[in-house]
Formats: structure tokens, sequence, C-alpha cells
């Protein structure tokens, strides 16, 4: 082959086809210094540089950008950390609590004190003509009229996050001087529908729907499991004070 052939056949390669080639040869470049030295290409500053410059300045940004994923999967590993040991401390007390209204405290101060949120509800249906009322977080409201006022809410097993209709923050959220502005609400279920568990915060932008919900559901199923039986246990000696009294009003 000529060299001219040589060119001719050089001007049909398309840039696609060199790229090609140079991507099953990354090793095409090892005895060319001469044609690295006289590669170049533009920079961001205006000047040309060479393509090991290049390639030095990509390692660069890989490096960083490797190193900022790396800084934000340790925090976001530190404030699963901190969820985890929140939940574990709630459970631990509801688990050990004597009477429904030590239930209802505990609730009451690790979702607000423990979490920092400003309400916490715990709703368990009833089908009974006059439900039961509870204290604190943990209430007992009509089934018919928890399906009427929340509706939609309850189809899933998942968490849901928002700002909710106004209807239904003040079904969960009642008689506040300061109304909850967003709410995360998740179904207990165990064998069918217990209840719903909710937190609630006065921001409204608090809880939105990409937010996660794993160590939310992570409690609603265990406060599914533990609280319809703890309340046939201690139920006959609970005082009441009220349809779905919120746990933190006023």
């Amino acid at each position: 082959m000529t060299e001219q052939t040589a060119r001719q056949k050089a001007g049909e390669l398309t840039g696609d086809q060199v790229a090609d080639y140079l991507r099953t040869n990354p090793d095409f470049f090892v005895d060319q210094d001469e044609l690295l030295r006289s590669l170049t290409l533009p920079h961001d500053s205006g000047r040309a540089i060479s393509l090991v410059e290049r390639q030095v300045h990509l390692f660069r940004e890989q490096r960083d950008t490797l190193r900022h994923e790396l800084v934000e999967l340790v925090s976001i590993a530190r404030h699963n950390d901190r969820l985890f040991e929140k939940s574990k401390r709630l459970l631990m007390q509801v688990i050990e609590a004597k009477t429904l209204n030590d239930m209802a405290a505990a609730i009451d101060d690790s979702i607000r004190g423990d979490f920092g949120l400003d309400a916490a509800t715990v709703l368990l249906f009833s089908d009974e003509e006059s439900p039961g009322q509870a204290e604190g977080a943990l209430h007992i409201v009509d089934s018919r009229e928890a399906r009427e006022r929340l509706g939609a809410l309850l189809e899933g097993d998942r968490a849901v996050c928002g700002q909710f209709r106004e209807s239904e923050r003040e079904f969960l959220f009642p008689d506040r001087d300061e109304p909850i502005a967003s709410v995360a609400l998740v179904p207990l279920r165990h064998d069918g529908l217990v209840g719903v568990f909710a937190v609630g915060s006065c921001e409204p932008g608090y809880f939105d729907q990409s937010m996660g919900s794993l160590f939310l559901s992570y409690i609603s199923d265990t406060l599914s499991r533990l609280l319809p039986p703890m309340l046939k246990r201690y139920g006959s000696g609970t005082p009441v004070s009220g349809l779905a009294v919120e746990s933190g009003q006023g």
C-alpha cells in the first residue's frame, strides 16, 4: 500500500471509527510517544493542552467526584445509624410498657423529643359502635369514620408523605394551636388493616414524596403487631379522654 493510498483510506475514516478503534486498542499510544506529544486538546482556559494533561485533568475530576460521593454516603450512613438507634429506643420502650398510658407516653416522648418532630398519632381502628379512647399519641377511632376521612391513604402498605388535605390533617392531628403542615403516614397492617401511624411537622416542606420511609415502616410493622394484643390486655383499665386525641396539641 502506497503512502497516498494509506492517506486516502485514512481520509475515509470517520471520527466514530477512530474512537472505536482506540477503545478496542487502549494500548495504541504505548509506543507512540512522539504522537502523544503532538496531540493537543482545547482547555477551558483557552490554551491548548496535551493529551496527557487532559487525562490528568479528567482523572482529577473523577477523583473529586468520587470523593464527594463518598462523603455523601458516609453522611447518609451516619444519619441512618442515628435513626436506627432512635427507632430501637422507641420500640424497646413500647415493648417494656406496663400500661397503655406508658405506651402512649413513650411514643409521644420519642417522636417529639428524640426525633424532634411536632406531633405523632397512632390510630387503631375499632368496629365497635362506641370505640374506646386512649391517652397521648395512642387513640382508638371508629374504622368506618377513619376510612371516610382518610380514604386512599389507607390503600397501600407503604408510607405516604406530603402535605395532605386539610380535612385529613385535622383528623390525624386535631385541636392544635399551630396546625400540622406536612405528614408522613403508614398503615398498620397485620392480618388486615389495624390502623395508622402518622408523624407531623409544622413545616410545609418537611415531608415530601421523595423521602425515604424505611425506618417509619420498620416502626409501624412492629407497632401493628404489638399494639392490638396490648390493647386487649390492658384496655379495661385505660382512662378515656376524647376521640383521636393528638400527642402534640397546643
